[in-house]
């Protein structure tokens, strides 16, 4: 049975537990680390977070797609994805 993720808030008190920060610093430092994750990706770059993974943008070509509801064929245009490639560490460390 699959437990329920960690929230923001259980996030930034396990930081602020594990650095020694107060929650106020920890809350802000988890904040930052998104923000700079979000505009790197945004531009089309990567970033690696050693251990965990490496977040990077895709772009998708144009394809042809199925609606399942009526079965007809339309045209998607290209568009872009985020994917996740997770190191091997993380991998190692939940099956192992």
């Amino acid at each position: 049975m699959a437990t329920k993720p960690m929230t923001k808030a259980q996030l930034v008190a396990a930081i602020a537990e594990q650095t020694g920060m107060d929650k106020k610093a920890a809350g802000s430092a988890l904040d930052a680390v998104t923000g700079i994750i979000t505009s790197e990706v945004a531009g089309g770059g990567a970033v690696t977070l050693p251990g965990v993974g490496k977040i990077y943008c895709r772009e998708r070509p144009e394809r042809m797609v199925r609606n399942p509801a009526t079965g007809e064929q339309i045209k998607k245009e290209a568009d872009k994805v985020v994917k996740v490639t997770i190191a091997k560490a993380l991998k190692d460390s939940v099956n192992g």
